[in-house]
Order: C-alpha cells, then structure tokens, then sequence
C-alpha cells in the first residue's frame, strides 16, 4: 500500500464512530428485544443503583453543605448509568464541564456581572469550545448549564462559592455513583454467574 493510499488519521476516526454507533444500534435492538424478565431485572439493578447513590450522596450533602445537597442527589442520578464503564465517562465529563463552567461563569462575573446576558453568552461560548477542544463534547451541556447557575441565578454571599460549592457537591454525588456503580456491578456479575450455572445444570443448588 501506497503512502497516498493509506488511511488517513481523520478517516480511521470516522471509521472508529461509525462502528461505535452501529454497535450501539445493536445493544439497543437486542435489549428491547429481551423478555420481559430479564428487562425487570437490569431496570431493578437500575433503580437500585440510582436510589443508594441518589441517597448517600445527599446525606454527604447535608452533612457539608445543607442548602447546596439537592446537587449531590442530582449529579448522583445523572451520571449513574446501567454499564459502569459508561457512568465512569459520564461522571469525568459532569466533573470537567463543572469545572469549566464555574471558571468560564466567574470570568463572565468579572467583564459584565451578574445576570448580564453578553457576559453569560460570551462564557457560553467559552465553555463549549473548552469542552471540544479537551475532546469531551458531550460535557458541554453540563459547562452550560453551570455557567448559567453563576451568572444568571440570584444568590446570595460571593459568586465563587457558588461555583466552589457546585463542583463540591458534582464531586460527592459522581464518587456516590461512581462506588455504587462498582458494587453493584458485583453484585450484577455474581447473579447473571449463577444464572448461567443453573441454565447448565438445572439441578444445582
């Protein structure tokens, strides 16, 4: 193979993404086309996962910072997810687009100031490309809507805090997600094992 005819970088790339979103198009159709049993099942785990991480998250909340708890709880529930590699990728990207909004909110505070629309549409701006260029796109939502909480939502006491005990509370409800995920993946992995052990032997204990 000629060095003009070889692969491109950019082309692998698309490559890699397109076989990415074509296995992903076959995890969906094969999971809808599970029974019903065993669908109850992962969404059992699901809730599961969701309310013990949801839950110690808050009370780490409360215990630190009683009127900011509600984002622990939230950031919990948002990044758990039914694989725990995935909810791995999505708690780096809440923690990233966190940090870059509360930077990119408090530069907006300092050219225009609080509930300056320019100033939240210039940080915007700012957080998105951030996010791109770290090659975490999908944080960019998280970076937004940050952004908007410090420039554009009334509070009380300096803006910094705002941010600081925004990232705070991201943090203690991505590591509650984070150690449910692990556990209960255990757990998942222990009974899918002995689920196939009895499909093999029936008589088993």
């Amino acid at each position: 193979m000629t060095e003009s005819s070889a692969p491109r970088p950019h082309e692998h790339a698309t490559q890699d993404l397109s076989r990415v979103r074509r296995a992903q198009q076959v995890l969906d159709r094969m999971f809808r086309g599970l029974p019903l049993g065993p669908r109850m099942r992962l969404g059992a785990f699901m809730a599961f996962k969701t309310v013990l991480a949801s839950g110690s998250a808050y009370g780490l909340g409360l215990l630190l910072h009683p009127d900011e708890a509600f984002w622990a709880a939230i950031s919990a529930v948002a990044v758990t997810q039914p694989h725990y590699g995935d909810t791995r990728g999505v708690s780096r990207d809440r923690i990233l687009g966190t940090t870059f909004g509360g930077i990119a909110g408090l530069l907006g505070l300092l050219v225009g100031g609080s509930g300056d629309f320019v100033s939240f549409a210039v940080a915007l701006s700012l957080v998105t490309l951030a996010c791109w260029s770290a090659g975490a796109g999908s944080a960019a939502r998280i970076g937004g809507i940050t952004a908007a909480i410090v420039l554009l939502v009334p509070a009380t006491g300096p803006r910094w805090e705002v941010a600081a005990w925004r990232l705070g509370e991201v943090i203690i409800g991505t590591t509650c997600a984070l150690l449910t995920g692990w556990l209960v993946t255990r757990l998942e992995d222990r009974v899918e094992q002995k689920e196939q052990e009895h499909a093999r032997d029936p008589q088993a204990p």
